[in-house]
């Protein structure tokens, strides 16, 4: 017959031995990963770009993330806005996804925002910059890896009136969030210091047919043309605005999405564009050196800032896992591991703001022989205003 010490001893071995067993189970649940991203249409290299950085980053780790494995589902979201709480809910309510990554288009972002904070559902943006993400739609659980729509284009509004001496400009876009967004932080940046917007033109978003605004452009003679085109439109607006012959009277500008992941088709006709990005060829930093053979070596291409973003979304994530001890349920852990993080990216080291997104050096960039190859530095540390964020 057992004393009641043995007793007790046995319950308490008993009881580790269940929580060992539990904690060991644990361990080798898998994080859930929904990449939401457009694998076809105007975007899709984009969305490809994005989803191989962030594998290659979950790769570099072993396949893990603070020792957890990671499991990938994937849903292309084809850059329709209107399919969006229908995607993003087959990825939260079918697949129970722990977290969603996307998208490219700031429209269909929104519509992954409104789930995300309807559902509670961890959510990092490797691209799409609608201001209102981190604005308005701020919330815990929401992070970006890349950038607001203001942040680039307010800095190229500066460098264009400040340090280039434009005094008008026109802009141009496609009529949707991101265009309108990016448009007016290059207007805020470009009148702070002194210059004139005379116009803002655009065309519905995906159409390409650009010569009526060619022509408008040419009448209004402006000192300078900010668009804001990237992908595939982004391939024609350049290829076009050389072929009108307005490239060598009127300087074109753009966020650095303009010539990033097309500049082998654009060919010639990018030659010399200056734009602004929070990411440039040359960047005299190991991380990036890094970076860059790594992901050479797997794709055979060089990475453009799609890319990158899709490795620092990675990177986030597994900075909130390694707060929670690898528990991805552990939510308060996981978000306050995420906003505390100083990430160290190919693009420079950035924090998060209180919004939830990036702080990070903007670079001046030209195209020359086939890169966007550093200028300097456009303005440091800028942080997005985040306005309506009431978090």
């Amino acid at each position: 017959m057992k004393s009641r010490f043995q007793r007790t001893l046995l319950q308490f071995a008993v009881t580790c031995l269940a929580a060992s067993a539990g904690s060991f189970a644990h361990a080798q649940d898998k994080v859930k990963v929904g990449l939401m991203l457009p694998f076809t249409g105007t975007y899709a290299a984009l969305g490809t770009a994005i989803e191989n950085g962030f594998r290659l980053y979950v790769d570099e780790q072993g396949g893990k993330l603070a020792g957890r494995e990671i499991e990938f589902f994937k849903v292309d979201d084809e850059s329709d806005p209107a399919k969006a709480p229908e995607n993003a809910n087959r990825l939260v309510k079918r697949d129970a996804v722990d977290v969603l990554v996307g998208t490219v288009h700031s429209g269909v972002a929104m519509g992954m925002a409104k789930v995300a904070k309807d559902s509670d559902t961890l959510l990092i943006v490797p691209n799409a910059g609608a201001d209102a993400i981190t604005g308005p739609l701020c919330a815990p659980n929401i992070f970006r890896s890349s950038f607001s729509n203001w942040q680039p284009a307010y800095a190229m509004g500066v460098v264009a009136a400040d340090r280039q001496k434009h005094k008008t400009a026109v802009t141009v876009t496609w009529k949707y969030a991101a265009g309108d967004e990016s448009v007016r932080g290059f207007k805020e940046g470009f009148e702070s210091k002194g210059g004139k917007v005379l116009r803002e033109l655009n065309v519905p978003f995906p159409n390409v047919e650009f010569q009526a605004l060619l022509t408008e452009i040419a009448s209004l003679k402006p000192d300078a043309v900010y668009v804001f085109f990237a992908g595939g439109g982004a391939v024609k607006f350049v290829r076009d605005y050389a072929a009108a012959g307005l490239k060598n009277t009127i300087p074109l500008y753009g966020p650095g999405f303009l010539t990033d992941g097309t500049l082998e088709a654009q060919g010639e006709a990018a030659n010399g564009l200056l734009t602004t990005l929070h990411y440039a060829d040359g960047l005299d930093n190991a991380k990036d050196k890094a970076f860059r053979a790594a992901y050479s070596a797997k794709h055979t291409i060089q990475p453009d800032v799609y890319a990158v973003q899709g490795y620092d979304a990675a990177q986030l994530l597994a900075a909130g896992l390694q707060a929670a001890n690898g528990d991805i349920k552990n939510r308060d852990a996981v978000v306050k591991g995420m906003a505390s993080a100083q990430i160290m990216s190919p693009r420079g080291e950035f924090s998060m703001s209180k919004a939830h997104n990036p702080v990070q050096d903007f670079y001046l960039r030209e195209v020359k022989n086939g890169q966007n190859q550093l200028v300097n530095v456009a303005i440091e540390n800028l942080e997005d205003p985040a306005r309506g964020c009431r978090m």
